[in-house]
């Protein structure tokens, strides 16, 4: 009498070995493990990646916003016949607001905090070269333009 077979068709996977009561297709348990470990790896480099982009899109996003400031401040010199370094009361009020040169006040994305007139003074025009809005994290995570002698 033939005993009918337990694989019932299937290709083995690996060596069958004869303490095994079937032969069956499959992963170990160690396979898994590592196919787990190299996805985990994985999603780890992704979220570096993603860190690594979000503080270099904060930083650019800071910059922008000292360099819009800084426009701000030169249009409203040069058009009210202001020369740098002079004193212009009310400086920041005529600058920031709806219908003036920056619609609202900047808040950094990298929750730094602005300061305005840090040199110079509040209600100063800043000599060119000079940024008339600095960001608190410009030190640590570079959150100023590099050179800004035009400006």
């Amino acid at each position: 009498m033939k005993v009918p077979s337990v694989n019932r068709g299937l290709k083995p996977h690996g060596p069958c070995r004869p303490w095994k009561a079937a032969c069956l297709p499959g992963i170990t348990l160690l396979e898994m493990t590592v196919v787990i470990f190299f996805m985990i790896a994985l999603v780890s480099i992704l979220f570096l990646g993603a860190q690594a982009w979000k503080r270099g899109s904060d930083r650019a996003l800071c910059i922008i916003q000292i360099q819009h400031m800084q426009k701000g401040v030169r249009s409203y010199a040069n058009l009210y016949g202001f020369i740098p370094g002079s004193n212009a009361p009310g400086l920041q009020s005529k600058i920031i607001g709806l219908g003036r040169f920056v619609e609202a006040t900047p808040v950094c994305p990298g929750s730094g905090t602005y300061t305005f007139g840090q040199t110079y003074g509040v209600d100063t025009i800043p000599p060119l070269g000079e940024v008339y809005m600095e960001c608190s994290l410009s030190g640590t995570q570079q959150h100023a333009p590099n050179a800004s002698p035009d400006w």
